[in-house]
């Protein structure tokens, strides 16, 4: 793992035979839960939808190559595994290709596409898919909180233990009470994601990344009741975007979480449905099957910091330090910072303790807006993430881009990313 990992931009933009390489990064539209074009369909049938994408974007992959899928996922019953590895059947794939899950919260696709990057650089596989999948239409009832826990932990003489199951919007309050960021600042952050997203949207920015999805849809009134037939659809785009939002809509919505706290469903990131999938290999391995001309950028590096549950949101502050150190770069060797917004809160905060101010002003933080815009499938957000990056990164002429997002029960994740 050592040699795969390089220290220092020089050695990291070099191109070497044993680099973890990637040759596609897809996803669908990400759609509002309960209300946008995903809601009726299930988590696995959006995986599938982006897994049959990935073989037609590699036409000159044979499927049985592709040795392990690792897919991120955190609500889906059973963990997802088998939905899951069915999906992956149903799309094309050969039983010989194995499959998993991987559920570390928010950083669940991440996580998936880190994996496969360890099992490509470690030798155990030459080839895989790491992703992620969501429908928090279907699976969200519990809040993301469990219903049936060791009672003991509830009672915890242990803080942290106990504040492991709190409610993710009062930890967005403790943030933004601890560490000074205003209501203003989050509905100004929220606004320019808004704008950012739809500026994309309108330019058609998305358009390389996005797999469309065809898919049911039944329309519902306000009691849930059925309104007219079951129609067959095709997704295309985000549909939680906001076209004309602004600062002045944003002070008008009332907090969400506590009467007295600054988080607002307006600055807060949506709850979404959506998937992603990521095709890595090792580059000997991609020259070899002559798909060396096929390599869009490549994977260089993760890590994973935990911090107090009660402010889960400041976990990039932990995470992005001990990435850049990890692999031997600055701050301003960084073109790209792609840092989710679970809310506005943590990542005004993270952008202010990291430096990254000015970046977030000339368009290198969320360039394209982030979840407060674009909506957050809890396992599918890092794959999503991965797959605005490397275009952004080609439009803008910039070779190196970092992901990165807190994570419920206290901890963040970043990954760095190359372009080819």
């Amino acid at each position: 793992m050592a040699g795969v990992v390089r220290r220092g931009l020089k050695n990291i933009l070099s191109q070497n035979a044993d680099d973890v390489v990637i040759l596609s990064s897809l996803r669908t539209p990400i759609t509002r839960a309960n209300k946008g074009g995903l809601k009726d369909a299930y988590p696995e049938e959006l995986l599938a939808a982006v897994l049959k994408a990935t073989l037609a974007a590699n036409p000159n992959l044979d499927p049985a190559r592709i040795q392990d899928v690792g897919i991120g996922v955190v609500l889906s019953e059973l963990g997802g595994s088998k939905a899951g590895r069915m999906a992956m059947n149903h799309a094309g794939y050969p039983s010989s290709t194995a499959f998993y899950t991987v559920n570390r919260a928010c950083a669940s696709g991440l996580s998936a596409i880190t994996s496969v990057a360890h099992s490509i650089a470690t030798r155990m596989i030459d080839v895989g898919i790491g992703g992620g999948m969501e429908s928090m239409t279907r699976n969200y009832g519990s809040r993301a909180i469990p219903t049936v826990l060791w009672p003991a932990l509830r009672t915890s003489p242990v803080k942290d233990a106990r504040d492991c199951i709190m409610p993710m919007g009062l930890t967005s309050d403790n943030v933004a009470e601890r560490y000074g960021v205003s209501r203003a600042e989050q509905d100004e952050f929220a606004a320019r994601s808004h704008q950012r997203a739809f500026r994309a949207q309108r330019e058609g920015l998305f358009d390389r990344e996005i797999v469309r999805v065809r898919t049911r849809f039944q329309e519902r009134d306000k009691q849930g009741n059925e309104v007219g037939e079951e129609r067959t659809i095709t997704v295309s785009q985000d549909d939680g975007i906001r076209a004309n939002a602004s600062v002045e809509g944003m002070e008008k919505l009332k907090p969400a979480f506590k009467a007295d706290g600054s988080s607002t469903a307006g600055n807060s990131s949506q709850v979404s449905d959506g998937a992603g999938a990521t095709l890595l290999m090792r580059r000997s391995t991609a020259t070899e099957l002559g798909l060396a001309s096929s390599i869009i950028g490549k994977w260089a590096g993760t890590q994973v910091a935990g911090c107090a549950p009660d402010e889960m949101g400041i976990g990039p502050t932990l995470a992005i330090p001990k990435l850049l150190d990890f692999v031997g770069l600055s701050t301003e060797e960084v073109g790209i910072w792609e840092i989710n917004e679970a809310f506005a809160s943590q990542a005004i905060y993270s952008l202010r303790k990291l430096g990254l101010e000015r970046a977030l002003s000339e368009g290198r933080v969320n360039p394209k807006g982030g979840a407060i815009a674009l909506g957050h499938p809890l396992g599918a957000t890092g794959a999503r993430m991965v797959a605005t990056l490397l275009p952004e990164l080609e439009r803008q002429g910039l070779q190196t881009g970092v992901v990165s997002m807190c994570i419920g029960t206290g901890m963040g994740m970043a990954g760095l990313f190359v372009r080819e």
